[in-house]
């Protein structure tokens, strides 16, 4: 199976920014997140999810985030034909949405619309 590619552009003590970038049938391979994280997709797609409580097909809409909370554990797939990408907001201590960076991407969403488009 194909890697997803993980570009990673912010990494300090406060918060993670990483694009993961999907060829088709591309995979992230099984991870768990450590942190809570706000995915917001780049392109409108569908993804796949394995995780232990089994598999799910999941709906990306472009500029339209997603929270989830740390322990998430699983493998990302992508079930669509075509590339496509999502950033992925890692915050790096616990209960940290309130954090500037999260509510700096949170208002962006506007320009990533507009950007991915």
């Amino acid at each position: 199976m194909t890697q997803a590619i993980a570009t990673v552009f912010i990494d300090n003590d406060r918060t993670r920014v990483t694009e993961w970038r999907f060829a088709p049938g591309a995979e992230t391979g099984q991870h768990r997140h450590e942190y809570d994280y706000v995915i917001v997709p780049m392109h409108t797609a569908q993804t796949r999810i394995v995780s232990s409580e089994g598999e799910t097909l999941a709906d990306l809409v472009v500029g339209s985030p997603y929270f989830r909370q740390a322990g998430a554990e699983h493998n990302v797939f992508s079930a669509t034909d075509f590339e496509f990408a999502f950033m992925e907001i890692d915050g790096q201590e616990p209960d940290n949405l309130h954090f500037p960076p999260f509510r700096f991407v949170l208002a962006s969403l506007s320009h990533i619309r507009s950007c991915a488009l």
